[in-house]
């Protein structure tokens, strides 16, 4: 092999043994196959610009600069919040002034519009679905943002490409090659086969793990949709390319990669399909293949799943694959907590992240453009007496405004009558009771809901890693019922909280009184005060505080010298926190001196009560 740049020979000496190892053992020895993978990633490194090198470096010097307490990050449709990538651009400043540094734009690869999932079913990994702009616009965007101190965070669909992807195009005319690239079947044999141990990921939108496919006379499996052909990563060719793909939107300046299905990426039969040792070696290459090209890039992992499941997906310490996992168990959690104003499970689920270790870093959210699924520990409940169907039906009664005492506004989604498995929708300010309210004109009903969700992101800025606004939730954006109307859409009720970015509302944020206003300026005061002070850094201790009232959580957090107290009332009355800590406390929000003992939190309401020695 010829002698390539030092910088490129010093980085692949470093990792190239371990490299080596683990593709020579998932890809029995291919030689040929790995030669060509490094040589592959040569081309990339030389592709890089200066620009993004010197981010590489920037980042390499600083390794944590995502784990401070001045991290936060907005998920957004592109069409939905400004129509195009150029628009996104244009409206940067709006972002900087939610206080945000970390853009997640939801998938924007070319896909069919029909067949997309949504855009999880990518046609090119190349190319930007015409109507957002092109990779000249989404590159120059990437530019704009690190200029600005921002992150762009990208979707890469691991797991199955488009039914339209020239690759899928060619195995069902037939060409074997590209057969090879999926999982062809002559008969049903091998497919029933698999379909007793594989779990249905949509048993009522999209039964069944394998579909039929006229043209080539085959079976195909299909996990997710019928459209959505599954990649299979025996082949390295598979790999090497889809590697190719994911280091080619890198070097168009997306530095958070989101890699999305990854359990489900390595097949084995007589097996769940999900989560198999295969997929960690994977994802371990993938990442030591962005250390070598492009090493300011972080990798974000999809994996929906209990902490048990989703903690492996760090890698270790001395070998790690993602730097960041969602915390999709507090999420669910949370709004579980708001439906039965009884926060054990939250105080168990809290326990549980806090004992892991300081380096694993956790995307905290609310909501997010898909369902809420209720995982929760049912074996913890079960000591309450719970039962998972009943009270699954129980949160999305509540949630959904079935029951008298409720003003939250949701939709079922996935509604599975048989197993009672129904998962929910909606906006977090439907969800608060906020759309009631201003249906009612009731001033009272809106304050009250106001108030639970300005608690509910100052709960979601108090825990460990890196807060999440979904795009619109900062002004209190409410479902959208028109989806029932467009053909596309209307059977798929998580549009009901995509709808587009309202900019008339967003201008009433400057309108004193407003629920736009109120919710914007108190997300951005707790926003800067989370910015300023240490003690939200994800290197802090953090712990429960007992408060025996099971209406209020407590939360402490410590970090060089700063220790916060945090407690949060999910009750419906003033609740009294039975706390007796010791020293003085100041009020983070208002600046003044508090007794941090047997405190009377009001009803959804929170303080942040820091140390005043800090």
């Amino acid at each position: 092999m010829a002698k390539k740049d030092p910088v490129f020979e010093e980085r692949l000496s470093k990792y190239g043994d371990e490299l080596k190892w683990l593709y020579n053992e998932l890809y029995y020895n291919n030689e040929q196959a790995y030669e060509y993978f490094v040589s592959m990633l040569y081309d990339f490194y030389k592709k890089r610009d200066k620009d993004l090198k010197k981010w590489d470096a920037e980042k390499e010097a600083d390794p944590d600069w995502y784990k401070g307490s001045d991290m936060l990050g907005m998920l957004m449709y592109t069409n939905c919040f400004a129509g195009t990538l150029k628009g996104v651009g244009e409206h940067l400043d709006y972002i900087e002034e939610c206080g945000v540094n970390y853009i997640h734009l939801m998938p924007l690869l070319e896909s069919p519009k029909e067949r997309s999932d949504g855009g999880y079913a990518v046609s090119d990994f190349r190319k930007v679905q015409p109507e957002l702009g092109t990779m000249k616009d989404l590159s120059d965007l990437s530019k704009e943002c690190r200029k600005r101190g921002m992150s762009l965070c990208l979707d890469f669909v691991m797991n199955h490409t488009s039914e339209d992807h020239e690759w899928a195009v060619r195995a069902r005319h037939g060409e074997k090659e590209f057969q090879d690239r999926y999982f062809f079947f002559d008969d049903w044999n091998e497919p029933n086969a698999y379909e007793e141990t594989v779990p249905q990921v949509f048993p009522q939108t999209a039964p069944g793990n394998f579909i039929w496919c006229s043209e080539a006379g085959k079976v195909v499996m299909t996990t997710f949709y019928t459209y959505q052909w599954d990649l299979n990563y025996r082949n390295p060719t598979v790999f090497n390319d889809m590697t190719a793909n994911m280091l080619y939107l890198c070097n168009q300046g997306v530095g958070i990669i989101r890699l999305d299905a990854v359990p489900y990426i390595w097949k084995t039969l007589g097996t769940s399909c999900r989560n198999l040792p295969q997929v960690h070696t994977l994802v371990r290459m993938m990442h030591i293949a962005a250390k070598i090209v492009c090493p300011g890039t972080l990798f974000l992992g999809e994996v929906v799943m209990e902490p048990s499941k989703v903690v492996p997906y760090f890698g270790t310490l001395e070998k790690p694959e993602c730097q960041m996992l969602y915390n999709v168990t507090t999420m669910a959690s949370t709004w579980h907590t708001v439906a039965v104003k009884d926060v054990r499970l939250l105080k168990h689920q809290m326990g549980i992240l806090f004992a892991l270790p300081k380096q694993y870093t956790f995307l905290n959210y609310l909501r997010c453009h898909d369902d809420i699924g209720w995982g929760l520990d049912y074996d913890f409940l079960k000591a309450f007496g719970v039962s998972q169907i009943p009270h699954k039906k129980y949160l999305n009664d509540y949630l959904r405004g079935a029951m008298y005492e409720s003003s939250s506004r949701g939709e079922l989604y996935n509604d599975d009558p048989a197993l009672g498995d129904a998962r929910l929708c909606g906006t977090t300010a439907s969800l608060c009771g906020i759309e009631a309210a201003e249906y009612e004109q009731n001033m009272d009903k809106l304050a009250w809901a106001i108030k639970l969700d300005v608690m509910l992101h100052a709960f979601l800025l108090t825990q460990s890693g890196i807060p999440v606004l979904y795009s619109g939730d900062e002004l209190g954006q409410l479902n959208d019922y028109g989806y029932h109307n467009d053909p596309v859409k209307a059977g798929d009720s998580r549009y009901l909280h995509r709808g587009n970015f309202d900019w008339e509302s967003a201008a009433k944020r400057k309108k004193r009184g407003t629920r736009q206003q109120q919710l914007f300026s108190s997300i951005k005061k707790l926003v800067t005060l989370r910015k300023k002070h240490r003690v939200f850094k994800s290197s802090a201790d953090a712990w429960v505080i007992e408060t025996y009232n099971d209406h209020v959580l407590g939360v402490g957090r410590y970090c060089e010298g700063e220790k916060l107290i945090a407690l949060f009332n999910f009750g419906d009355y003033d609740e009294i926190a039975y706390i007796n800590e010791e020293g003085g406390y100041k009020n983070l929000l208002t600046g003044k001196q508090f007794d941090a003992k047997n405190v009377t939190v009001p009803a959804h309401d929170f303080y942040w009560l820091l140390d005043n020695k800090a």
